[in-house]
């Protein structure tokens, strides 16, 4: 396996995928928000369903673009040497 630090985004993309760590890249807006039947059911019968997601980024630009836009993508970050500086 290559280095965490030096593969590239798609490596570690294809590792996440193959073992079953995540989803393939779905646009929540055209395919909706992967779920499970019973979380679907939750949801209609009134429950705060909480599902995490990753917004995967085109651009550096679009990244800062959604940090200033978005607070949460910001205060959520557990790794605070990859926050944005003010």
């Amino acid at each position: 396996m290559s280095d965490p630090l030096t593969m590239s985004f798609d490596m570690w993309m294809e590792i996440g995928l193959r073992q079953g760590f995540c989803t393939p890249p779905v646009c929540n807006t055209h395919d909706g928000l992967p779920t499970t039947p019973d979380e679907d059911e939750a949801f209609e019968d009134g429950d705060d369903v909480c599902i995490h997601i990753l917004r995967l980024y085109a651009t550096p630009q679009e990244k800062a673009d959604c940090e200033e836009n978005h607070s949460p993508t910001v205060y959520r970050n557990p790794f605070p040497e990859l926050r944005p500086v003010p």
